[in-house]
């Protein structure tokens, strides 16, 4: 182990210049799409394979070089899972109510005073997301924290999804910044690793008390909320 066998000891206390935000999970509360699958007659707990494996279907897409925007991978995926249950719609009206969901989703409890705090000790926020920007603004505009994003990002203009090098130097390009001055937050493993390669500093969310995976390179810092992410670069 390297300094994440203390986390919170590493020179990634240092205030970065700008946080870079995962969307999906990280900031959303995804929970309440088990519910649209519930509502067409599918097993709410499709839901977390649904995901899972639409991350994995984008990941091997990005590594063949052939990239495609993630709701096409998404309704895609549903189409091919659906059909093996016993629905009580048809499958394109089953496909756009649960894909629907993504735009009625709400932020994690930490989220908007942890942004806000954030926002006050003067780091610039931006989002990089597999997914949608709309999905994002929407998102953080509920929350009441869109003003203090500078920038709403996808992959989808890098033409790489993350964790691929090429999706994190888009963001910092975009930023006009090197990669050292930039932070990279996420709830998942494979998100900080990612970064880490790319010569980005690294905070993991880690909200439900889960054992970080050995064969990925550790977060800079580990916090349980965006508020004691705050609290860290705070009294750093």
């Amino acid at each position: 182990m390297n300094d994440a066998d203390n986390p919170n000891e590493s020179p990634a206390l240092r205030r970065p210049r700008v946080i870079v935000f995962d969307v999906n999970e990280t900031l959303s509360d995804m929970s309440p799409l088990s519910e649209r699958f519930a509502d067409v007659g599918a097993p709410a707990e499709l839901a977390s394979l649904w995901f899972a494996s639409v991350l994995r279907d984008g990941f091997a897409l990005t590594a063949a070089g052939g990239a495609r925007p993630f709701a096409d991978v998404a309704s895609g995926l549903l189409a091919v899972m659906l059909p093996r249950e016993t629905l009580d719609r048809d499958i394109d009206d089953a496909v756009e109510h649960i894909m629907g969901g993504f735009m009625g989703l709400g932020v994690h409890p930490d989220v908007a005073d942890g942004m806000e705090a954030l926002a006050a000790l003067d780091i610039r926020l931006i989002t990089l997301s597999n997914g949608a920007v709309g999905v994002a603004r929407k998102l953080l505009e509920s929350a009441g924290v869109l003003e203090h994003t500078e920038m709403l990002l996808s992959v989808d203009q890098a033409g790489a999804w993350k964790p691929a090098e090429q999706s994190y130097r888009y963001a910092l390009d975009r930023c006009d910044v090197e990669p050292h001055e930039a932070m990279l937050v996420a709830v998942h493993p494979w998100d900080i690793d990612g970064a880490h390669r790319a010569g980005l500093r690294t905070a993991w969310i880690n909200r439900t008390g889960t054992t970080y995976p050995s064969y990925f390179e550790d977060p800079d810092l580990t916090a349980n909320s965006l508020v004691h992410l705050e609290e860290l670069l705070r009294s750093g």
